[in-house]
């Protein structure tokens, strides 16, 4: 039992079917090339539709995201001030 393998576990080069592997990469190389053709294909349309969905906007959604801004800090503000007066009436 000095062997490196047993002659059971060992592929010989000559009984795969190289037709048949090349057959399968082909297949694989035009399965994803049909793919890659399908992302860019959906791509394109989601940019164009996220595009055009951006230009329908009234206002550039920097302009809203200030504006939130804005009213969150004016919120924040007015909470701590209502709670500091509260707590001052308390004690």
């Amino acid at each position: 039992m000095a062997g490196t393998g047993s002659s059971m576990t060992r592929i010989q080069m000559g009984s795969v079917n190289s037709k048949a592997m090349m057959a399968g990469f082909a297949l694989v190389a035009a399965g994803g090339l049909i793919s890659l053709c399908g992302m860019a294909v959906s791509g394109t349309a989601a940019i164009t539709a996220v595009s055009r969905w951006l230009m329908a906007q009234e206002e550039p959604p920097g302009a809203v995201v200030k504006r939130k801004l804005t009213q969150a800090k004016a919120a924040t503000s007015a909470g701590a001030s209502a709670w500091q007066n509260g707590m001052a009436r308390t004690r």
